[in-house]
């Protein structure tokens, strides 16, 4: 047997998302594109006689941070150390880069060995929109790049400019001109996701939401109180937690913005 470990290809991207998708983390169907435009080095597989059989997702954002997700090794191949070997290259791509992961509750503390330090849980909601009237207008990248540098670790437009476009919807609540928060949604194996959401206050997330209709999903920071009990309050149901963890100095971000996070595999 011989392992080969190297950066995928677009379509083994889609495969590594397809492999999410049988794992149930419902990945957007256009997942691909914009993920390989954030950093087209920063998926990688291994490899047994040209057939994949694990995967990592290590996006460098910037010299100065990445971020660690899409990790899975195929059920027909694990206990062989193929996980660990694209875990391994992923870290040595980010190199000395601050890094975060979105945890499940499971290996927290093995990521915690490895020197990542939690930093806040996310709760994800499952409900059904009504779209309502709003004052959440259509929104491009230009309009909102600055709001999304303010609430994201890194400054990611290349990123940014792959994940605007349809079928994902971005839209953006203004106040005298200036961007108060945006939101995007986009189509996913069931219903759709939003991130990310970020936004001023409550009232201006719920804001943009009332833009959007049909089953979604939102991955929530828990000190979201506010919105979290009005997402309750219309029929939203909690679902599995994560943790955001960092290695290297924490970001530092206008926290109380972000109500939606972008994805659990990009951040």
């Amino acid at each position: 047997m011989t392992r080969v470990i190297r950066r995928l290809e677009p379509d083994e991207i889609q495969t590594l998302l397809d492999w999410a998708a049988a794992e149930g983390w419902n990945p957007g169907l256009g997942d691909a594109l914009p993920f390989q435009a954030a950093d087209p080095d920063g998926f990688i597989g291994a490899f047994v006689d040209g057939s994949m059989v694990a995967g990592i997702s290590a996006v460098a954002y910037d010299e100065r941070f990445g971020f660690i997700g899409l990790y899975i090794c195929h059920r027909n191949w694990r206990g062989q150390g193929h996980g660990k070997a694209v875990w391994d290259a992923g870290m040595a791509h980010l190199g000395s880069r601050t890094i975060g992961l979105d945890g499940v509750p499971e290996q927290q503390a093995n990521y915690g060995r490895m020197g990542f330090v939690q930093t806040y849980e996310t709760v994800r909601l499952t409900g059904t929109l009504a779209r309502q009237t709003s004052a959440a207008l259509p929104a491009e990248l230009e309009a909102v790049a600055g709001y999304d540098r303010a609430c994201f670790p890194a400054e990611r437009r290349d990123f940014l400019k792959a994940w605007l476009l349809p079928p994902n919807r971005c839209h953006a609540v203004l106040a005298s001109g200036a961007v108060r928060g945006y939101s995007v949604s986009r189509p996913c194996v069931e219903g759709y996701k939003i991130g990310p959401l970020f936004a001023d206050t409550a009232e201006v997330a719920l804001k943009l939401l009332g833009a959007m209709s049909g089953p979604v999903q939102i991955d929530v920071p828990v000190q979201q109180v506010e919105f979290i009990d009005a997402l309750r309050g219309q029929g939203f149901v909690p679902g599995f937690m994560t943790a955001r963890m960092y290695r290297g100095p924490a970001p530092r971000l206008e926290q109380h913005r972000v109500f939606g996070i972008t994805s659990l595999e990009l951040g």
